[in-house]
């Protein structure tokens, strides 16, 4: 993936939030966090990488499950401390659960429901 290195997120506030979007229908699959390390891996590999929080290192978006995410394209916004990133998600699961979007849960008139479908059986593919 080539582009100009005055492009870049300004990490100079530590994590910048970066948004997978669906490079198809335009969905919301996620929301992750990236440092200069996860930023630097996603422009040089052309897959998405992120800094985990909760395992505190540099990781490879589906390197467990298989579900990677090609990039297609980075966004900045006007700030450039956030980042979007269109995405085709590969096995069509972005998220642990096993559903396509991360953002499953709707609250629509007073009512709550699931709306991203079950792609894999997180036990089956994580063991937990």
């Amino acid at each position: 993936m080539e582009f100009d290195s005055a492009f870049e997120p300004d990490f100079s506030k530590g994590l910048v939030p970066a948004i997978a979007q669906d490079a198809e229908d335009g969905e919301v699959l996620m929301l992750a966090y990236m440092n200069k390390e996860a930023w630097d891996k996603t422009i040089s590999t052309g897959e998405a990488h992120y800094w985990s929080r909760s395992r505190g290192r540099l990781w490879h978006k589906g390197e467990s499950s298989g579900n990677t995410q090609k990039v297609h394209s980075l966004r900045l916004d006007c700030d450039a401390d956030t980042i979007l990133l269109t995405v085709t998600q590969k096995g069509g699961a972005a998220c642990h659960t096993g559903r396509r979007s991360c953002f499953f849960r709707k609250l629509e008139n007073g009512r709550v429901s699931i709306c991203s479908e079950q792609v894999f059986d997180p036990e089956k593919v994580y063991g937990r």
